[in-house]
């Protein structure tokens, strides 16, 4: 096998081949460091491919036997690996415990050969940090490639590995996946468990990978689902793999479309048009669809930000790596932020829950009588680096951050309050080729709907063929300064 033929080939078809003896892992292995040698110097996504990717060890067998696989800098951690939170404060650290995620993925025959890049504690939706740099956008290397997955987003969309590990805490696999045209699914609350280290009881993030095809996020579902003694969470496990949900019949469904903004950014009008085409081939499907308005207030929601125990834990982290809270460790507006949670009352923290409660009261009524819902992902295309959304300008306030991420995020941070899985699909692009996301909401518990409708707009409207212009496959690279066919990142958020 080739560079050539490697990049066309999705996880689960590199696993069939190597099931055939026709490739073997360590040749896998070998040309995923050579197609990350060729793009890697142009979008900085991966921060380490690990010198001894070569011995990594994995199960013989299992669903994604001897498929290259990359960790997410943040969440999830490997024992003794380096896991540094995109953070200058975590700098050095290693894990000494294997979360149950990475057990899962050495089960299912993946090697994890390396790290990418993650904004600072992946609180951003644009991945750059003082630590790493900033992570480019295959499609435009003047773009944000999203966060706070970008650098696994970035490395699966220009070819370095077919699939890779994320987490979303409020779009932060489907931000990415939007702006880099590839699938990106947040399970529902504890159908992943975050293990041993996360299982706490907030229940905002989920853990789950990036990948190119419908197929290739069933077979990880399959992968990754199941609880673990102490998991706060429990969730019904399905009757049915989900692979085997691919050759199911989907049914009629009632389909909620949001075509109307959600919070304080306007929708773009090219965002606009996919979402409107996608609703009318629904409908052409023989799904019943219908609009609906936005269910909460953008001021309603920024009550869930500002809890001041982030502050305290911030504080722990310090006392455990020697290290001081200050302009040499955190990034200015982490720093900001920081100092305003801690100066919050404790009262506070009983504020933020009872703010995702209403929410979650309010969202539940207003689309209980839908099997799915149909919204952008993002209400803009990617936008270029630095500005308003980025935590390494010193000029953004700690309230005007909050107000441009709950903008930003209007239609992803909601489904990590309800718990409810949805998916962002790469179903269409800009007029200058920019990728543009979908994003298909389920009801909680029920990612086998969304495998199936997921599948069906992947066989009407195909993306499989279209290639960023940073591409590890063959043919020349284009190294300029980008086409310049980002979305203007200078938006006025509404107070």
């Amino acid at each position: 096998m080739n560079i050539a033929e490697y990049v066309e080939c999705d996880a689960i078809g590199l696993a069939t081949l190597i099931h055939a003896g026709e490739v073997s892992p360590l040749e896998l292995t070998r040309l995923a460091r050579e197609a990350h040698d060729k793009v890697n110097p142009h979008i900085n996504a991966v921060i380490e491919f690990y010198e001894d990717a070569d011995t990594v060890q994995a199960a013989n067998g299992g669903i994604f036997h001897g498929v290259p696989f990359l960790r997410k800098d943040s969440g999830a951690s490997e024992a003794g690996r380096l896991q540094e939170n995109g953070s200058r404060l975590f700098k050095g650290l290693r894990p000494d415990i294997d979360s149950y995620f990475f057990r899962r993925a050495r089960e299912a025959g993946l090697r994890t050969l390396g790290r990418t890049t993650t904004p600072e504690f992946g609180s951003t939706i644009m991945t750059e940090s003082i630590l790493n740099g900033i992570t480019r956008n295959p499609w435009d290397l003047r773009c944000s490639a999203g966060g706070s997955s970008g650098g696994a987003a970035a490395a699966v969309a220009a070819g370095i590995t077919p699939i890779a590990h994320g987490s979303d805490g409020g779009g932060s696999i489907r931000i990415p996946a939007s702006w880099c045209g590839l699938v990106g699914l947040n399970p529902s609350r504890g159908r992943v468990s975050a293990g041993p280290k996360y299982q706490d009881g907030n229940g905002m993030s989920r853990t789950f990978v990036l990948c190119r095809t419908v197929r290739d996020m069933a077979a990880a579902l399959d992968a990754f689902s199941g609880s673990y003694p102490g998991d706060p969470f429990i969730i019904v496990q399905p009757d049915r793999p989900y692979m085997a949900e691919l050759s199911q019949p989907t049914g009629r469904l009632r389909v909620g479309v949001a075509r109307s903004s959600w919070g304080a950014i306007n929708l773009d009008p090219e965002v606009m048009r996919v979402v409107d085409a996608t609703a009318t081939l629904l409908e052409e499907m023989g799904h019943a669809v219908q609009d609906i308005d936005p269910p909460y207030e953008p001021t309603e929601y920024r009550r869930t930000y500002f809890d001041p125990t982030s502050a305290s834990m911030l504080d722990e982290a310090a006392r455990a790596m020697g290290r001081l809270i200050s302009t040499e460790t955190l990034e200015p507006v982490t720093l900001k932020l920081y100092e305003f949670s801690r100066n919050l009352p404790l009262s506070r923290a009983a504020d933020v829950q009872e703010a995702r409660r209403r929410i979650r009261l309010r969202l539940g009524e207003a689309i209980h009588g839908f099997d799915i819902l149909l919204t952008p992902t993002m209400p803009m295309v990617a936008v270029p680096h630095g500005g308003i959304f980025s935590a390494t300008d010193p000029t953004v306030s700690a309230e005007g951050y909050v107000e441009a991420a709950t903008a930003s995020c209007q239609y992803t941070e909601v489904f990590n309050v309800t718990g409810q899985p949805s998916v962002s699909l790469p179903l269409s692009q800009s007029a200058t080729g920019l990728p543009i996301g979908i994003q298909i909401v389920a009801r909680f518990g029920d990612e086998g709907t969304l495998v199936r409708i997921a599948r069906d707009l992947e066989e009407a409207k195909p993306w499989r063929h279209r290639r960023p212009t940073i591409w590890a496959g063959e043919g020349a690279l284009t190294l300029s300064d980008g086409r310049g066919n980002c979305a203007n990142n200078e938006y006025e958020v509404s107070r």
